[in-house]
């Protein structure tokens, strides 16, 4: 797919790609039994292996009908809003209808390891008003810039936006629910699956009726279009929990729409336009993970050589991807340690914290509209707000959410994140974060180093926080974190077949940059910016 112009050749390469896949999915069909360990029992959904072959042989098909001449020609306007987008996808790589019909599964990286087992009561202490995960008391003895990352303040919200698009669990923080019975709402790849959901045919009204192949927006352009109660028509509700997450999804939404008009600048014919968008944007956002989230919070060096040498730890098979528990439920909520005390929203404006000053769920009034220039480093405008060091302790607003975003508790602990997130690890049965460093073979954090001794072990979220403040200055994930999130994020783009990771490993972006590297704020801007040489016409 690395020949931006000419469909033939596009064609041509694209059938190679999905025939390989397609071999290798029909090679790794599973057996009933495989290891000893009947289907049933598996911590993935064995149909998404058949389920993929069907949506390659589908996608096969189509290619081989499009090389014969059968293209889809261009469907005639209609009043009542049934236009050229709005039909089968048959370009799409990630198509929603290939998605798992049944939730899909969670798993284990280490499945030898016995769960930790900590007292619920320590965990909510130390989670809790005054507790360790609080920072509150230690906010009087710092000065300005004491508490600040090296990374701008925007990329744990950016981490927030990859989490809701690979995982969506919504069992109960509070227990009873045992760890083989979770299931994934979310398939378990990186295909912006919280952007475009079920696409114009399945999810018509996140799209515009006068023009399908693009998202509709509120009417100024920097809101989701929402209902006439104020909730938001978007992908993935969650998005809408704060004006961060907001702000990066609406900037998303207007990265796919000006793709559109590049595509159609390069004389794309316009049954195809919605579709090459569409994986254009996935590739582009799969390659900014990779090559600057990732390098940004593990670090490039381990970046490189999982990439070099690939995974120890989670090697899922093509089409049998899961997302594994020690990751979603403690590595990849490292996010909630960078979230700042308070935050500038334009130049010149009041410090206001994340909540409940800038909780969502409802239409963002003008007056409080965030310049992203504040939180990422875009070109030509001053450093944005650096993300807060990662140490261990949550922001006030953290220990005490309000109750939009957490809805009615029955225990006042469990408004604050480091309780849930605490306790969560405790509910999946995770392991101690000493068990898992051992296993890795990496030095475990000292006594000292974890502020406070644990009966049996350290919780492997909190040590993983206080593992990237002590092996990683406090800007980055340390051995374990690091090692979990960059298998897992890079392990799940190899696993899918439509990846740009599978399907072209050395492919690069294709979208304008204003420098010489494509990077997230390219990505961010490019909906705002008119004005770069076009030159996306493929892949």
């Amino acid at each position: 797919m690395s020949t931006p112009n000419g469909d033939d050749a596009f064609l041509n390469e694209l059938e190679k790609d999905v025939r390989a896949e397609l071999d290798r999915a029909e090679a790794s069909e599973p057996d009933d039994e495989v290891n000893g360990v009947p289907i049933g029992e598996w911590l993935f959904d064995p149909a998404d292996v058949q389920r993929e072959e069907v949506g390659l042989r589908s996608l096969l098909g189509a290619v081989q009908a499009m090389e014969n001449g059968s293209r889809p020609k261009p469907a005639p306007a209609h009043p009542h809003g049934i236009h050229v987008a709005a039909r089968g996808h048959c370009l799409s790589l990630v198509r929603a209808v290939d998605r798992p019909t049944g939730a899909a599964r969670y798993g284990r990286m280490f499945p030898d390891l016995d769960p930790l087992g900590t007292d619920p009561q320590l965990l909510m202490r130390a989670g809790g008003n005054g507790g360790i995960c609080d920072a509150a008391a230690v906010l009087g003895g710092l000065s300005p810039g004491d508490d600040d990352a090296s990374e701008a303040a925007g990329w744990p919200f950016f981490g927030q936006l990859i989490a809701h698009d690979i995982t969506a669990d919504r069992s109960p923080v509070e227990g009873d629910v045992a760890p083989d019975a979770l299931r994934n709402a979310r398939a378990p790849k990186l295909n912006l699956e919280m952007l475009y959901s079920d696409g114009p045919v399945g999810s018509p009204y996140l799209f515009d009726v006068a023009d399908p192949a693009k998202f509709l927006l509120g009417p100024d352009g920097a809101d989701a279009p929402r209902n006439q109660q104020g909730i938001a028509l978007i992908g993935d509700p969650r998005n809408d929990v704060h004006l961060f997450a907001l702000t990066l999804h609406v900037a998303l939404l207007g990265a796919h729409n000006r793709t559109v008009d590049l595509l159609r600048e390069n004389g794309v014919p316009e049954a195809e336009v919605f579709e090459r968008a569409r994986i254009i944007l996935t590739w582009h956002y799969q390659w900014i993970m990779v090559h600057d989230f990732l390098p940004r919070l593990v670090g490039a060096s381990l970046v490189e050589r999982v990439l070099a040498e690939g995974s120890r730890w989670f090697t899922p098979a093509p089409g049998q991807a899961y997302i594994p528990l020690e990751f979603a439920d403690a590595a990849f909520r490292y996010g909630h340690g960078q979230i700042r005390h308070t935050y500038r929203l334009v130049d010149g404006g009041p410090l206001v914290p994340l909540f409940p000053d800038l909780v969502g769920f409802g239409p963002q009034p003008a007056d409080r509209r965030l310049d992203l220039a504040q939180v990422f480093d875009l070109p030509g405008r001053p450093p944005a707000q650096r993300a807060k060091r990662l140490d261990g302790r949550l922001a006030t607003s953290l220990i005490g959410l309000p109750e939009q975003v957490t809805g009615a508790v029955d225990t006042a602990a469990y408004r604050s994140l480091a309780v849930r997130d605490l306790l969560r690890g405790e509910t999946t049965a995770l392991p101690s974060g000493e068990a898992v460093a051992h296993v890795m073979n990496v030095s475990p954090l000292t006594v000292d180093e974890l502020d406070q001794a644990w009966p049996h072990g350290t919780p492997l979220w909190f040590y993983i926080l206080k593992e990237a403040e002590h092996r990683g200055g406090g800007d980055r994930l340390g051995p374990v974190g690091g090692r979990i999130v960059a298998e897992v994020l890079i392990g799940l783009l190899r696993a899918d077949p439509a990846s740009y990771l599978s399907l072209e490993p050395d492919w690069e972006p294709i979208l304008p940059a204003a420098g010489p590297d494509f990077g997230l704020a390219d990505l961010l801007t490019l909906g705002t910016t008119r004005d770069r040489a076009a030159g996306a016409a493929g892949p």
